[in-house]
């Protein structure tokens, strides 16, 4: 596991996305693994105007994100579709086809899980997946529990879960109370991994996580067992812990 320190989450936007055009360059069709939340928009907008000088090219690439609200519609302005097309679809050439989120208004929940895996399976699995950390630890939905699904599920939200997102909403009661999320198995699965955390408060989940303990109760340490991880952090992180 390397560990990039970086003196603010400018930075580490920067850095990041670097990263995923070096993936790019060196296998233009590759597999990306994508998250939403605050801490990737820095990355995103890095890779939008990579693009518009010219440096980064998604026309061969497949993304599969993490996760979404359910139910939620994928033309809601909170869900992760409206998200990822805002923040990094419509500003790159990825092509429509080859742009995949869970459906947050399956009817068959259970199904679409199990097509999701399919098709990430179909697609020869993540080469670059990209990660953020919750405060208390969990990485896709994956929340801190007795035990942690190995393939695509539906979940129930922690309570602080619900809180920290509740910015993102008018209200706290509009925040849903599920979500679709692609399991550890498929995570830990992926060539590469970097996981970006910003902010003194992510240094709690940081700091567990750099002790090399592993702990369903912070499904991050999970990444313990990866081959190829890299985590890229801004100062606030890395001194708070």
């Amino acid at each position: 596991m390397r560990v990039i320190v970086c003196e603010t989450y400018e930075e580490l936007s920067v850095t990041a996305a670097k990263m995923v055009a070096s993936q790019l360059l060196l296998k233009p069709d590759s597999v990306l693994g994508l998250a939403t939340g605050s801490t990737p928009e820095g990355m995103y907008a890095e890779l939008a105007r990579m693009y518009e000088r010219g440096e980064v090219d998604f026309s061969e690439a497949t993304t599969f994100n993490l996760d979404e609200y359910y139910p939620i519609s994928p033309d809601n302005d909170q869900s992760y579709h409206y998200f990822m097309q805002k923040h990094l679809f419509e500003r790159v050439n990825l092509r429509p086809g080859h742009i995949h989120l869970p459906n947050g208004a399956a009817a068959d929940v259970k199904a679409e899980c199990a097509h999701y895996d399919q098709m990430i399976e179909d697609a020869g699995g993540i080469d670059l997946q990209i990660l953020g950390i919750g405060h208390n630890g969990h990485i896709g939905f994956n929340e801190p529990a007795g035990e942690l699904n190995d393939c695509t599920h539906l979940t129930s939200l922690t309570e602080d879960t619900i809180q920290s997102n509740a910015r993102f909403f008018a209200n706290e009661e509009e925040v849903p109370r599920q979500a679709i999320t692609v399991g550890m198995a498929t995570i830990l699965t992926a060539r590469k991994i970097i996981l970006l955390v910003s902010g003194r408060n992510k240094s709690e989940p940081l700091r567990r996580l750099l002790t090399g303990k592993i702990s369903t109760a912070v499904p991050a340490t999970m990444l313990n067992l990866h081959r190829d991880t890299v985590i890229i952090t801004d100062r606030a992180a890395n001194d708070g812990r």
